[in-house]
Order: structure tokens, then C-alpha cells, then sequence
């Protein structure tokens, strides 16, 4: 494939073909990072008959250019930084404190926002898939990773439309199964594999989790 994606939720209709081997997996869990991966990985869940969740990360910006990643943050305390980035921008420990606990307040916001009184799903000794809409950096990612690692699934697989070339490589040395359908060498940002890329709302998220939930309730 080497047009992009009419929008989410057909990257997700695609994706799950690439992960049809793990359709009825028993006690498979899904699980997205918000919020563009929840309409991707709405679709999967429900072409494999999993569970769907989320997994929280938040990107850590440079102060003075936030689309920037120094690293991120992950439910459960996990933190990881890019070298290279730090390096670069010499923020000192102060500046770099500010960062992390502001995003550790907005993801704890998002944890009530998404999840409310629900406890987080187990992972321990389950396969468990992790979708996002795509991986630029990957530093939100390997957060997450990371903090599921620390939980000991049974497997560990990491799904999504499109990442560059060059990291496929990488992703597959850190996970049990590292799945994506287009892999380009061009890349530039994970929008321009989209013809629709509106961000995700937080609304969005909560109705694509209660509707998941309802379906496979009934």
C-alpha cells in the first residue's frame, strides 16, 4: 500500500487485516494510546473480539518547541528521554522537572477522563496489542512499551499503520511482534499518510470505549 489512509478508523479496518492471526486470541487485550490511536484501535478490537482499553503517555516537549519529543511519560511512573534531544536543547533539571510534572498532571487528568472509576485492565500473562495511529519519534511509544513490559504479558505486540522505514528495524528488537502495514522511506509526520487527520477529541475516546464495551457486553 502506498496511498494513505482515508482517515482512522479505515487505518484501523486495515490494520486488523495485517493482525488477523490473533483474531479470538483468549483473553486478548487491545490497547490504544490516545487519542488518535483509540479510533484505530476500535476497529481492531472489534475484527479480533478483544477487549479495548487504553494506555496513557504523554510526550514530553521541548519548552520552546513542543512538537518536539525530549522523551515522555507512562502510566505506572515510567520515563524516558531521548538523549540526543536533551542534549541538544541543555535544559537544566528545573526546566526539565516543570515539563514532566505537567504532563504527569494532565495524564492523570486523562485517566479519569477515559477510564473514571474503572480500574486499569490486568496485563499480566495476557497477549496484549498496543495501536497507535502511527509512530514518528516513537518516544511515546517505547514509554508505553516499557511500562507494559514492567507487567509481564504473556506477548507483547505493537501495531500500527504506518512508521518510517528505518524504524521498523528498531521496534521489532523490542517487542514480541512489531506489526505495519505501510512503512514508508519518505516520512515526514504521521498526518500526510491521512487524508483526514483531525485530532481525536476526549469525547471521541469515551464514546468509542463505551460502545466496545456495550458490544461485548451483549
Amino acid at each position: 500500500m502506498t496511498q494513505p489512509f482515508a482517515n482512522r478508523r479505515a487505518a484501523g479496518v486495515a490494520l486488523a487485516q495485517s493482525l488477523d492471526d490473533y483474531r479470538n486470541t483468549a483473553d486478548l487485550l487491545v490497547l490504544a494510546l490516545p487519542r488518535g490511536g483509540v479510533p484505530v484501535a476500535f476497529e481492531v478490537a472489534a475484527a479480533l473480539n478483544a477487549t479495548l482499553d487504553v494506555m496513557l503517555v504523554r510526550k514530553l516537549g521541548v519548552p520552546i518547541q513542543p512538537e518536539l519529543a525530549m522523551g515522555a511519560i507512562a502510566s505506572g511512573g515510567i520515563c524516558v528521554f531521548n538523549d540526543q534531544v536533551l542534549k541538544l536543547v541543555g535544559l537544566n533539571q528545573a526546566q526539565l522537572d516543570a515539563v514532566i510534572e505537567r504532563e504527569r498532571q494532565e495524564l492523570q487528568r486523562r485517566e479519569q477522563a477515559y477510564r473514571g472509576e474503572r480500574p486499569a485492565p490486568a496485563i499480566r500473562d495476557r497477549t496484549v496489542i498496543l495501536i497507535d495511529d502511527g509512530i514518528a519519534t516513537g518516544s511515546s511509544m517505547k514509554a508505553a512499551i516499557q511500562a507494559l513490559q514492567s507487567q509481564r504479558p504473556a506477548r507483547l505486540v505493537v501495531a500500527v499503520p504506518v512508521a518510517p522505514a528505518q524504524t521498523v528495524a528498531e521496534f521489532q528488537k523490542l517487542v514480541d511482534d512489531f506489526v505495519c502495514p505501510l512503512a514508508p522511506v519518505n516520512f515526514s509526520a504521521v498526518g500526510q499518510w491521512y487524508v483526514d487527520f483531525d485530532q481525536t477529541s476526549d469525547g471521541e475516546v469515551r464514546e468509542l470505549l463505551a460502545r466496545q464495551a456495550q458490544g461485548r457486553a451483549n
